[in-house]
């Protein structure tokens, strides 16, 4: 009996030691399959019901050199039993597959941290391409964290040698033993992996068998081999959750969703055109699957001709919709001019990436708000909405759609490198949660008089929408100037201030039909608001939510949308002292808040290619607050059952 008391306060002493969090990074070759496994992984820690963000990392090379500094593809998992928002600042684990891994994300790796090195890479060759004079391993480097290295490739061919693959295409196996061991690590289930593999290979029985052997393998080697150190199992529980469907999502599934969603809300068919470019083509690679929710899908020769027949779609009556990125979008300009011309509703998604010109193809940045709000020759408004998360993408795709088809008129949806590839839990949500705005088309002619008014505008300065081809309803649109009402050619000098005029004001009329503008954590007043739109939501809510539990007065307001901003966010704003407006450009919305509301915002930008830490702007606030939390002037002391629940780190 003493015995089992002792195992069980043993075990007991290591469930209150859990972290409620813990952030996992795979880093390894192009080729060595760290996204697979990292969504594999994903996976499993979903249906252990932890809450969970990821970050795939990966380089613009299609196939850089093996072993390289620049070919190293990364993917990491922030997961816990508590709200979790961001894929984590500093990793607990690093799981290295080469010694250019290891070079390029150890320094990310907090101190104490693990790393898994598979020594079967670490030769000679390796390491001159990753710059290493001699092996990390060996000379003491390493010595602030703890680290694992044993030969994974060599364990990963014997497990496999019984299906008689070829050296080359054995070690493929190495990332499947990797993952087996990562869910012995954090007690996660095999089976649904093992179901993945026989679907995966169906057509190839010996590799998946080859494959479920090696993952077999590495979740043995963490059950039974003596290891000294660190690695021990960790169980995380299941953070708590509202009941329902729940199911992993990447922004570009619930862009591509969303998009669905809001076309038959409107009661329409969509037409999709979209042009291969990193990272928005995934939202093409959805649609394409979803044909019998009326949906049509056309890849264009090039972005101009992509978004034209989007344009050409809508004017026959249907939903036409667009995507690219940052050098798509500005191919695309003075198409989407013509759509504000003609005024017809067009859904156009900018999944942003570094920039400009090429810039940094797989990465993420936020520096394509100037292009969205400004970019187009002439004074040509468009509605702009932004997506906070990869899961928010989904109803941000629905807004766009209700926006462009109530309004005629094209709709921009930003979402980024990190919200497109990046995943989430979701809830999916009861479509009946939805209110429909079907479409109405004009039937009758609405000129008793005479021929009918294509511009003719409503009292929200809308013009009706004409189906090509509706009996008694011929008319003409294009690009040209258009007289009041009629839309024949006309290039008076008033007509055109006119138009110009009602083009503006049927925009910004937008904003009374979006809620008014509220505050995610904190007061609707005080000493400072941290400003932020699209993906630094989550930094942006840690930073603040753990300033607020130190009893610093600091408040958090996202924009969801941009363009026209929401009717009370000038007083909202003027209730604070400070404004600091993180994002990843150098000040892009702080100058639009400058421009429309007079208000002296401090910028904090990144333009790395990485999303910001919590840290960075954790930093950014408490010198707002010379850096020293507690109650001075101007900080308040926060009631901590107010708060929602941490984001914890793992010790």
């Amino acid at each position: 009996m003493a015995t089992l008391s002792a195992e069980h306060d043993q075990r007991s002493a290591d469930e209150a030691a859990a972290p409620e969090a813990v952030v996992v990074r795979f880093a390894g070759d192009s080729g060595d399959g760290m996204q697979l496994t990292g969504g594999q992984f994903t996976l499993s820690t979903a249906l252990a019901g932890n809450d969970l963000a990821t970050f795939p990392d990966f380089p613009a090379e299609i196939r850089a050199p093996q072993g390289t500094l620049f070919g190293v593809s990364a993917f990491q998992i922030n997961f816990g039993s508590s709200e979790i928002t961001t894929a984590g600042d500093a990793p607990d684990v690093l799981v290295a597959m080469n010694p250019a891994a290891l070079k390029t994300n150890v320094q990310a790796l907090k101190p104490g941290g693990l790393v898994i090195a598979d020594t079967g890479e670490f030769n000679k060759r390796n390491l001159e391409k990753a710059k290493y004079d001699v092996s990390p391993l060996d000379d003491g480097s390493l010595a602030k964290w703890d680290v694992l290295a044993f030969d994974i490739s060599a364990l990963t061919l014997e497990a496999v040698k019984p299906f008689g693959l070829g050296n080359k295409e054995a070690l493929r196996c190495k990332n499947m033993w990797t993952l087996g061991l990562a869910l012995w690590m954090f007690d996660r289930d095999r089976q649904p992996l093992v179901d993945w593999l026989n679907a995966k290979f169906k057509k190839n029985p010996i590799l998946a068998e080859a494959n479920i052997a090696a993952l077999n393998a590495g979740h043995a080697y963490g059950e039974t081999a003596e290891l000294a150190g660190p690695l021990k199992k960790l169980h995380i529980d299941p953070v708590p959750s509202e009941a329902g469907l729940y199911r992993t999502i990447t922004g570009a599934e619930a862009v591509s969703l969303g998009l669905v969603a809001g076309a038959q809300l409107a009661s329409l068919p969509m037409f999709f055109g979209g042009y291969p470019i990193t990272p928005a083509s995934a939202i093409l690679h959805n649609l394409v699957k979803m044909k019998e929710f009326g949906v049509t899908t056309f890849q264009a020769e090039d972005e101009i001709a992509a978004i034209c027949a989007a344009i050409g779609a809508s004017y026959a009556g249907q939903l036409g919709v667009t995507s690219s990125s940052g050098p798509g979008i500005a191919l695309k300009g003075e198409a989407m001019g013509l759509a504000i011309m003609t005024e017809l509703p067009l859904v156009i998604v900018n999944s942003q990436r570094g920039g400009p010109s090429t810039g940094l193809p797989t990465k993420t940045e936020q520096s394509d708000l100037y292009q969205a709000v400004y970019g187009r020759n002439g004074d040509a408004p468009i509605p702009v909405i932004a997506a906070r998360s990869p899961g928010d993408a989904f109803e941000c795709a629905i807004e766009a759609c209700r926006i462009a088809v109530q309004y005629m008129t094209p709709v921009i949806l930003l979402t980024d490198g990190y919200i497109g590839n990046a995943s989430e839990p979701w809830k999916v949500p009861d479509p009946a949660s939805f209110a429909p705005f079907p479409v109405t088309f004009l039937a009758d002619n609405n000129n008793p008089d005479g021929k009918v008014l294509p511009f003719k505008r409503d009292e929200r300065g809308v013009r009706p929408w004409i189906k090509a081809g509706t009996p008694g309803l011929m008319h003409r649109i294009g690009g040209i100037e258009k007289g009041i009402d009629t839309g024949n050619i006309d290039y008076a000098p008033d007509v055109h201030q006119a138009q110009t005029t009602a083009r503006k004001d049927k925009i910004d009329g937008i904003a009374a039909t979006i809620p008014p503008q509220g505050v995610e954590l904190g007061e609707t007043s005080g000493k400072l608001a941290v400003v932020g739109w699209g993906s630094t939501y989550g930094p942006i809510y840690q930073a603040v939510r753990r300033a607020r539990r130190k009893g610093i007065a600091v408040s958090h307001i996202h924009l969801r949308h941009i363009w026209p901003l929401p009717v009370n966010l000038g007083e909202l704003l003027k209730g604070f002292d400070n404004v600091l407006v993180p994002e990843m450009n150098t000040g892009q919305l702080k100058t639009v808040l400058r421009d429309q509301y007079l208000v002296d915002a401090v910028p904090l930008t990144k333009t790395s290619g990485q999303p910001f830490a919590i840290a960075e702007i954790e930093d950014a606030i408490a010198s707002f607050f010379d850096g020293k939390p507690g109650h001075e002037e101007g900080e308040v002391a926060v009631n901590e059952a107010q708060l929602p629940a941490p984001e914890q780190e793992a010790p």
